[in-house]
Order: C-alpha cells, then sequence, then structure tokens
C-alpha cells in the first residue's frame, strides 16, 4: 500500500511539471522540463552544495558522492582533497577552494543527468514550485499538502482545457472560422492528455512524434 501511494506522488508531480510545460507551446516538453529538473540543484541553498558544504565541514567526501555517478567519483574525491588542502591557508583562500568544488561538484552532476551547467545560482534563486513543493514534503515527512496541492492544479488544467473545447463546440456551425477555432481547441486538449498518459507509461518517443508531427500517426 505504501508502495503505490509514493508511485501516485511520483505520478502527481510529473502531471503537475507536464501542465506547467504546456504553456510554452514552441518548446518541446523535454526542453522545457529538463532545466526545471536540475534548477535547484545548481543553487547555493540547493541540496548538492548544502551536501558539499556538511562534507568539508565534517572532512567526509561520502555525501557528496551520492550525486554523482559512480565513473565521476575519483575526479570528486581529487577535488575535495585538495580544496581540503587549500582550505588550511587563510580565509580568503578557504573561499575560493570551497566555491571550486561547488563548481565541480555541481557541474559533474548536472553532466551525469544530462544537463547544462550554466554557474551556480545565489542561494534565494526562484524555483520552480513543483520542486520546492517536493522539497518541503520531504522537509516535513508527509506528502499530504503535496499531493492535494498538484491534484488541484492538474483538475483545474484538465477542466479548463475541456471547458474550452466544450465552449467553442457550440459556435462549430456559425462560421468556418469558428469551426477552426474548435478544432484548434481540441487539438489542444487532446495533445493535452495524451502527454498525460504518455508520461504515466513513459512512452517518450510517441510523445516526441507528437510534438515534432503536431498530430499523432
Amino acid at each position: 500500500m505504501k508502495n503505490k501511494k509514493y508511485k501516485v506522488i511520483a505520478l502527481l508531480i510529473s502531471l503537475f511539471i507536464i501542465s506547467c510545460a504546456t504553456v510554452f507551446k514552441r518548446q518541446t516538453f523535454f526542453s522545457f522540463l529538463v532545466p526545471f529538473l536540475f534548477a535547484h540543484c545548481d543553487t547555493m541553498d540547493g541540496p548538492v552544495i548544502q551536501a558539499a558544504k556538511k562534507a568539508l565541514e565534517t572532512r567526509n567526501v561520502d555525501s557528496v558522492l551520492i550525486w554523482v555517478q559512480k565513473d565521476d567519483e575519483d575526479e570528486i574525491r581529487g577535488v575535495f582533497e585538495k580544496t581540503l588542502e587549500v582550505r588550511k591557508l587563510n580565509p580568503k583562500a578557504q573561499e575560493l577552494a570551497d566555491m571550486y568544488f561547488f563548481e565541480t561538484l555541481v557541474r559533474i552532476h548536472r553532466s551525469g543527468e544530462g544537463a547544462p551547467y550554466t554557474g551556480i545560482k545565489p542561494a534565494g534563486a526562484e524555483v520552480e514550485p513543483g520542486i520546492e513543493a517536493a522539497d518541503k514534503a520531504i522537509e516535513d515527512a508527509t506528502a499530504d499538502n503535496l499531493v492535494r496541492g498538484i491534484s488541484i492544479q492538474i483538475d483545474n488544467e484538465i477542466r479548463q482545457r475541456f471547458n474550452n473545447v466544450m465552449a467553442k463546440k457550440k459556435l462549430i456551425k456559425q462560421s468556418v472560422e469558428a469551426g477552426r477555432e474548435y478544432v484548434r481547441a481540441y487539438i489542444e486538449f487532446i495533445h493535452y492528455i495524451e502527454r498525460l498518459y504518455s508520461d504515466i507509461s513513459g512512452d517518450a518517443s510517441h510523445h516526441t512524434e507528437i510534438e515534432e508531427t503536431g498530430h499523432k500517426q
């Protein structure tokens, strides 16, 4: 039962992010999604750099190794040891060494996840609401508010598109242009729902085909 609950939570998070992605009609789903999926991992108050700070404080690299691929462990260990040595020199050297370690860690982490590295953002940088809500759920050790908020968001997105289709459908016989308005609303609604189900099933190739061609073959 608990595993089923977690699967539902994961699904709702995915659907929430998808609903945000549809705002940007000229971007593919994944080109929009990838930056947000990893957005807070390159901020000073994000989980990766927080783990790095803990590693430096405790002089134990293990807390950051979980954020990189196994093949990248040796590089991180090497940079970590050099950072510890430089930190001993003086406060300014410590500051520079720490930032070098942070930047190296975040760059390698994002590379391992297939995301570009564009520098480290300052603490307090804006984070996509879905990610912030997910982090808060983990911090609070309960997903209740997360599930409730995402469920409301998805419900609103579906109903808004559905109501738009039904309103356009009532006017379909007024003129050819009115008919086209209905078709546009219909396609947007159908593709939105199809993206949701595509994400549920993990059928990314099917989704990509829809985005590139504008319709299902």
